[in-house]
């Protein structure tokens, strides 16, 4: 079972994310988690660093939106899947990895939901329990498992953010994780 059922973990990684916001995401993590396999320390750490990060340390499962010069390129984005006027902003980053596009909304709907309902409802990734699943989805679907196993972060962080926008800042999340994690692991 994964350690981020304490969520005093949650909360030590993430001092934003104190008590209620902390315990509000601490199941639904564990559960997402748990069944994408994100477990042991290694994939654990670099998992919540990347939340961390993505999410302002869990303050937002949803992009605020200006929109700035960055998000006014997603309007028409074919590599997104934005085809749709209005695309752009209908499918702003969500969840807690912030899900964006069209297309990330679509693939992801498919294997939560096995239907479309996401490019209907795009709102649903809003709720903590799909914040979650849809960041454990991407995860998955993009095999981080696989450098978050040998300890390359970098590597992580470019199947999440090719221009590794915020690394030191991630990197940081990611040495008091894998401490924490590391020694909450030594004392089981």
């Amino acid at each position: 079972m994964s350690a981020i059922t304490d969520t005093r973990i949650i909360e030590q990684v993430m001092p934003r994310a104190k008590g209620k916001l902390a315990e509000r995401y601490s199941v639904h993590l564990t559960n997402a988690m748990s069944s994408a396999k994100i477990t042991g320390v290694m994939r654990e750490a670099a998992f919540l660093a990347q939340l961390a990060h993505e999410s302002g340390e869990l303050q937002y499962n949803r992009e605020i939106w200006g929109p700035t010069s960055w998000q006014e390129k997603y309007e028409g984005h074919k590599g997104l899947g934005n085809v749709i006027t209005g695309d752009g902003k209908r499918f702003l980053g969500r969840g807690l990895i912030q899900l964006t596009g069209r297309f990330n909304y679509q693939k992801c709907s498919r294997a939560l939901f096995k239907d479309l309902r996401l490019l209907d409802n795009p709102e649903i990734l809003e709720n903590p329990e799909y914040s979650a699943l849809s960041a454990t989805w991407y995860w998955i679907e993009r095999k981080i498992n696989a450098p978050a196993d040998i300890g390359d972060f970098q590597g992580v962080t470019k199947l999440i953010n090719p221009g590794l926008l915020g690394q030191a800042h991630r990197m940081a999340y990611y040495k008091k994780a894998l401490a924490l994690l590391t020694q909450k692991e030594s004392t089981l």
